[in-house]
């Protein structure tokens, strides 16, 4: 069991550059190099994670079903991680004086999709790896592995590949190894490789340790009857109002979330003027901060429950996105400073160092939360209900963000929408019982 544990971690630590190095740090602020204006950049980026959004809200449940109706996870794990090596690796050719932003967009939704519908799976099997009791700890251990993952591939990129666009060094002063041509930005346009390579190697230990009960020969008629299953757990969710509650609370506030990490790259590039290795110096804080804080919150989880940890995380990331707002070049909370200051660069880094810390906790809370809400019979079609919820509004904060900030001509006032996310999820977060249904589950079974 030990073994399958770890080997469950690696999926988080494998996967997790898609999330540090494309949407957040290196290829979203690269994006706006391309374009050269942050707000033009902000709105491509959330129309086009928009869209990869949309689409996996309405296959994320029917994939659920299908797996709890026919198959074996792990071969829906095994397709889907192909679409995200094939969507992240395509991301070299976005070439400055050849740069298709359409065909990068898609390929970058290609790979998003691949790594949102691996991890529906992945997080269907949390419950059978520990007690209930347990399986806190373990989804905050899993998070905080998949941070210290995520670390490692920022500073290898920092480091050895992602070159200035003026001096054409990396961080440290070195050429980009490997002979890349920092004069075709082949530093920066290599995240896309290592992204997939990273995936492929780490995935090796999951697929050696994670096994799966061998599934039934699926019966016929298996999609149909997939679809029938979606169509009545949708149909009853009013009927289990505390898994309803959590379901509308997380599709609120995760998608806010989301919205802070796709968009904070390609804030602080477009407001704050960083470059690809400053911003990539505030992942490594908000990385550090993510780890450390998702190691303790699987402990607070452990103790105290999910619900609570959930509540205090939705708190503080509310008044980061508050306090985003306030934060530019010229000013800090309105109080003005002068163009040579330190203080928007400082504040900034505490308030990404405060996203890494709520976003770490919540995530690993809010999969702990999903299996006290779930029906045990049908877990992975449970998750692909999550993924919903955390997909069925996702194209509303980018898409939110992305109008508002064509609208306004502001960067600052385009993420606002974030805010009332936020207040939205910690609203419906009340009606959400610490236990769940589960005496309706043991009603139902028996």
């Amino acid at each position: 069991m030990r073994k399958r544990i770890w080997g469950w971690f690696f999926f988080d630590w494998a996967s997790q550059p898609y999330n540090t190095l494309l949407i957040t740090f290196i290829f979203a602020p690269y994006i706006k190099e391309l374009l050269g204006d942050g707000t033009a950049a902000q709105s491509a980026w959330g129309f086009g994670i928009g869209a990869a959004g949309f689409v996996i809200a309405i296959l994320a449940p029917i994939l659920g079903a299908m797996a709890d109706t026919s198959g074996n996870r792990l071969r829906w794990i095994w397709l889907f991680s192909g679409l995200y090596v094939v969507g992240a690796f395509g991301l070299w050719w976005a070439a400055p004086g050849h740069f298709n932003l359409t065909l990068t967009l898609l390929l970058f939704a290609i790979g998003m999709i691949g790594m949102e519908f691996a991890t529906i799976f992945t997080n269907s099997m949390l419950p059978d790896l520990g007690t209930e009791e347990e399986i806190g700890r373990i989804s905050g251990n899993g998070w905080a592995f998949g941070y210290v993952g995520g670390l490692f591939a920022l500073v290898i990129m920092l480091v050895f590949f992602a070159e200035s666009a003026t001096t054409g060094k990396t961080f440290v002063g070195l050429s980009p190894a490997l002979g890349l041509d920092p004069a075709a930005r082949e530093g920066t346009r290599f995240v896309g490789p290592l992204t997939a390579i990273w995936y492929a190697v780490f995935m090796i230990p999951f697929f050696l340790w994670v096994r799966d009960p061998k599934p039934a020969k699926p019966p016929k008629g298996a999609v149909s009857k997939a679809l029938k299953e979606v169509g009545k757990t949708l149909k009853n969710l009013p009927k289990t109002p505390s898994l309803f509650a959590y379901l509308a609370s997380s599709m609120f506030y995760r998608d806010a979330l989301n919205g802070m990490y796709v968009f904070g790259g390609i804030y602080a590039a477009g407001v704050l003027g960083w470059s690809v290795v400053d911003t990539g110096i505030f992942g490594i804080l908000a990385i550090i901060s993510g780890a450390i804080f998702a190691w303790l919150g699987g402990r607070a989880d452990e103790k105290f429950g999910p619900k609570p940890v959930i509540t205090i995380c939705i708190l503080v990331l509310a008044f980061v996105a508050v306090s985003i707002v306030f934060v530019a070049r010229d000013s800090v909370y309105g109080i003005p400073v002068g163009p040579e200051s330190r203080l928007p660069d400082i504040t900034f880094y505490i308030l990404g160092a405060l996203i890494g810390a709520a976003g770490g906790v919540i995530q690993s809370a809010s999969r702990t939360m999903m299996v006290r809400q779930a029906n045990p019979e049908k877990m992975t079609e449970a998750f692909g209900l999550y993924a919903l919820a955390g997909k069925a509004t996702s194209f509303i904060a980018p898409l939110s963000i992305g109008v508002m900030t064509a609208v306004t001509q502001s960067q600052q006032l385009g993420v606002t929408p974030l805010i009332v996310l936020f207040l939205i999820g910690l609203i419906l977060l009340r009606w959400v019982k610490p236990e769940g249904n589960r005496a309706q589950w043991s009603d139902s079974s028996a």
